[in-house]
């Protein structure tokens, strides 16, 4: 699989318009020095022995170098990793508990208020844009009332010590907040979708019957079999967050990896973009591979 994506990234990046060592984004550039760049970096030679190359060194980790700032690309992908990574994770565990929890009520009071409250609550949140959503808090809670910061990572004296942590928390609540709103509406109406077909079965019907009280049955009749499909959606959907957070990080500033690869693809710095979209491949495929080892733990009869 991750050679499938290299073989298709590499040469999507090389059929792309313009060039970092064309004169469209640099007029200053010679043809002299264009060709002792293309000489420096291999660009000179052929198209599959550029690919070979970079290969092999991608089998050694060395993601090349950066035509922006001259460092090694691991060093300087692996510095706005973290961020990312954090943002992601976070907006991940809090889409699925307000999921959980909004799409098991909506299909337990089914057809009643709280029913048609989060299921418009849901198709608003799943055809939000979130770029849109981004600049409406932003206008609202930094510009209007001042509550959060409207951009950035840090203060401009940040504190030290634990307040370090609690000021990058105040700068990441409004970004990680449009990453679970507009992450909650699929996800809570194919959650109410899988619970309804659960209280129809034979089962839940005669544990009612039983006298069963509802919060028994939400923890041993309907949650057990609603996690095997909720974990394999949520595997799929590590792409979407990974690729989301590229607007996002543009538009609140943040310096994470989703900044780099904007200001990359801007920049056509490829030793970068490339890096890039290996290691959020590489990522994707290990949380799959988890997703596929939980599963096999909530469904014991999948180990036959």
């Amino acid at each position: 699989m991750l050679f499938l994506i290299s073989l298709i990234s590499f040469g999507a990046m090389h059929a792309a318009p313009n060039s970092f060592m064309g004169g469209e984004l640099n007029p200053n550039m010679t043809p002299e020095n264009i060709a002792l760049l293309k000489a420096i970096y291999g660009l000179d030679k052929p198209l599959f022995q550029q690919y070979v190359d970079w290969v092999a060194n991608l089998a050694q980790l060395n993601f090349g170098i950066s035509f922006v700032s001259g460092g090694q690309v691991s060093e300087v992908v692996i510095q706005r990793l973290p961020v990312t990574l954090w943002m992601n994770m976070i907006a991940l565990v809090v889409t699925f508990i307000v999921s959980l929890w909004l799409g098991i009520r909506a299909a337990l009071r089914y057809e009643r208020l709280s029913d048609h409250v989060i299921s418009q609550f849901s198709l608003l949140s799943f055809a939000m844009p979130s770029y849109y959503l981004a600049l409406v808090l932003m206008m609202v809670f930094s510009v209007t009332l001042g509550w959060f910061p409207i951009a950035g990572l840090h203060s401009l004296e940040p504190p030290v010590g634990f307040g370090y942590y609690i000021d990058m928390a105040w700068h990441l609540t409004l970004p990680i907040s449009v990453m679970v709103f507009v992450g909650v509406g699929s996800l809570a109406l194919y959650i109410r979708s899988l619970t309804l077909e659960i209280l129809k079965s034979d089962y839940v019907y005669f544990a009612r019957v039983r006298g069963i009280s509802e919060k028994t049955i939400i923890r041993h009749y309907i949650l057990p079999n609603l996690l095997p499909p909720i974990v394999t959606m949520l595997g799929l959907s590590l792409p979407g967050l990974i690729g989301g957070s590229v607007i996002l990080e543009s538009i609140f500033g943040i310096e994470g990896m989703g900044q780099l690869f904007y200001a990359s693809a801007m920049s056509r710095d490829y030793p970068v973009i490339m890096g890039i979209l290996m290691m959020s491949a590489f990522l994707t495929l290990i949380g799959n591979q988890v997703a596929d080892a939980v599963l096999l733990k909530l469904n014991p009869f999948a180990k036959r």
